[in-house]
């Protein structure tokens, strides 16, 4: 008998869930129920149980009270007696609409079962089954086997397979297409989303086929793509049969916003290959009440980044031009992270728990994200596997080589094993890069990696005019600029703020004694270059005080890649075979877009 739990509630506009559970062949004088403090993808602690609200359990549904004590924040203890059967009642508080989150609206319900379905303990590796008890005119999707239609009823494998399927409930707009062999399914709940239908399922199917040409197959008889809109955005989660993501309704327009939600769509899908098959080892089996490590959390996001902006490049999706406009900004971003010296890869991925998931105002001085510095490691490592291999293999053989060893099976990829793959795969002793750039923390050299392509990458500063202003200077501060006074959020090693002994929170109000307002403060640096010495007037904890600061040079405000003037054969190729587009010769002094 499966274990059964029934989810239903009053009023759709009161977010409390009314749950039942029924539970066959107890076995013991006492059961635990546990509830997940964290789910795969999302490496942070939340504690769902907090949400879970007056469990009472029977030895059958109606039958006598049993004794229930909370033995810890997750984990429920029922004392059964001699009864070989149990019932459960409580509730769940459901006004959470992120992406690992329990939603209850007149539009809809999205349930992620590890937010509102405990497991028995002992025995996650039975079935377990889900009834919607809804609304008329409502549906429930899920990518579930469906055993009853009315109420719908869905089964689970295992507890796992639960945790790994969200369930919406509603009246979604439906759209779908095929693509490699395989209906994908495409769900978009809520109201007022400015997408337009032929668009959407045309674009989302070229990013699958993409997918499907890197690794030969879509190993799926079926996907969903979950796409719930809202006014405050919140990314996607990533699950073995579809995606959920929590998107601003107005996300699809203009282009520049509607490439950002094909950079995520395409992220998550890659993610059906990386992470939910190919896994860390560690990560088996699932620990869902507590922190579990693992240093190849930049495998499997950074990875996962950079073939989800590069497969929208394949899909013709984004234009060279654009995908390496984009490739520049994340160069930038890394050059501005002081904590890129400061902890490896391995290391910030291990830390995920308390640091990526965890913002804290110093944490960029600390650490780098294994998404930002991963991506560009992985496109560095494709780049030096091309040029060392004469252009014969790549990471793309790479990512073949870990499907079929470790997806294909879901066999448990060992710590610090993906270089030992990855030369296999290719052919070419890449030690040397590991130790450097995931192990260590040496300054990734960008520019090297362009050339290997045929490219340069630098900095694009503009010459003054004669007469003009020099560039501003800057003072390696960050600020708020929507929260109204100028009050620094964030000061970065090695700046001039630094040096003077600025901090976080202080809240600056004039400089030279002359009061600047929030809106003039890009305009009063932009009149002191560097090498200026400036007196800030400041409030530090309610306290009026002043500080002295010489500006700095700020860092470019655009790097771009270029073509070089004089590329090898060698790179001609290298471009062509990785970005499978025409190498394009630089363009003459004066010529434009």
């Amino acid at each position: 008998m499966a274990i059964l739990y029934r989810v239903g509630f009053e009023r759709a506009s009161d977010p409390r869930l009314d749950v039942t559970g029924e539970f066959g062949a107890v076995a013991g004088p006492s059961v635990d129920l546990v509830l997940p403090s964290w789910v795969p993808g999302s490496y942070h602690i939340l504690d769902y149980a907090k949400n879970l609200l007056a469990l009472r359990a029977t030895d059958a549904p109606g039958g006598a009270p049993l004794p229930v004590e909370r033995v810890a924040k997750d984990r429920w203890r029922i004392t059964t007696g001699s009864s070989p059967t149990l019932a459960v009642r409580y509730t769940v508080y459901a006004h959470g609409l992120i992406t690992e989150g329990v939603d209850l609206s007149p539009e809809h319900l999205f349930l992620n079962p590890a937010l509102s379905l405990p497991y028995v303990d002992g025995r996650v590796q039975e079935p377990y089954e889900v009834e919607l008890h809804l609304p008329a005119g409502w549906k429930a999707y899920a990518e579930l086997p469906e055993v009853q239609r009315a109420p719908p009823r869905f089964r689970a494998k295992d507890y796992d397979e639960l945790v790994d399927s969200p369930i919406d409930c509603g009246t979604p707009v439906e759209l779908g297409f095929h693509a490699a062999g395989v209906p994908h399914r495409v769900l978009l709940c809520g109201s007022g989303g400015n997408y337009e239908a032929h668009r959407l399922e045309t674009d989302l199917a070229r990013i699958v086929e993409a997918t499907a040409r890197l690794f030969g197959e879509i190993p799926l008889d079926r996907y969903t793509f979950f796409y719930h809109l809202t006014d405050e955005p919140d990314g996607g989660l990533e699950h073995a049969r579809s995606n959920s993501s929590v998107l601003h309704r107005l996300t699809f327009r203009p282009e520049s916003s509607y490439q950002r939600f094909l950079d995520i769509s395409s992220h998550e899908y890659f993610h059906l290959f990386n992470v939910k098959r190919i896994l860390p080892a560690r990560l088996l089996p699932f620990d869902y009440t507590r922190e579990v490590y693992t240093r190849l959390l930049w495998e499997m996001e950074g990875t996962t980044d950079y073939y989800g902006l590069l497969l929208l490049r394949r899909a013709g999706l984004l234009t060279p031009a654009r995908y390496l406009e984009e490739l520049a900004k994340l160069g930038r971003t890394y050059l501005n992270t002081p904590g890129r010296r400061a902890r490896s890869l391995e290391e910030a991925s291990f830390l995920a728990w308390i640091d990526l998931y965890q913002p804290h105002e110093d944490l960029s001085n600390r650490t780098v994200s294994y998404y930002l510095k991963g991506h560009l490691v992985s496109w560095a490592l494709d780049m030096e596997i091309r040029h060392r291999s004469e252009n014969r293999t790549s990471l793309d053989d790479v990512m073949r080589m870990l499907w079929r060893e470790y997806g294909r099976p879901r066999r448990g990829l060992r710590e610090g094993e993906v270089a030992e793959v990855a030369g296999r795969a290719t052919g070419v002793d890449l030690t040397d890069l590991f130790a450097r750039y995931v192990a260590g923390v040496d300054e990734l050299d960008l520019a090297a990696g362009a050339r290997r392509a045929g490219l340069e990458f630098a900095a694009k500063r503009r010459t003054p005019e004669p007469g003009e202003d020099a560039e501003a200077g800057d003072l390696g501060i960050d600020y708020d600029p929507a929260r109204g006074p100028v009050r620094i959020t964030r000061v970065l090693d090695g700046g001039p703020g630094r040096r003077a002994g600025l901090l976080p929170g202080d809240e600056i109000v004039a400089i030279d004694r002359v009061r600047v307002p929030p809106a003039d403060f890009p305009k009063a640096l932009a009149r002191a270059p560097a090498g200026t010495n400036l007196t800030l007037s400041l409030f530090r904890r309610g306290f009026l005080m002043d500080v002295e600061v010489e500006t700095g040079p700020a860092l470019a405000e655009k790097f771009a890649f270029t073509p070089v003037a004089a590329p090898t054969d060698l790179e001609k190729a290298i471009f062509v075979g990785w970005l499978e587009t025409p190498w394009e010769a630089r363009k003459p002094t004066g010529a434009t877009d």
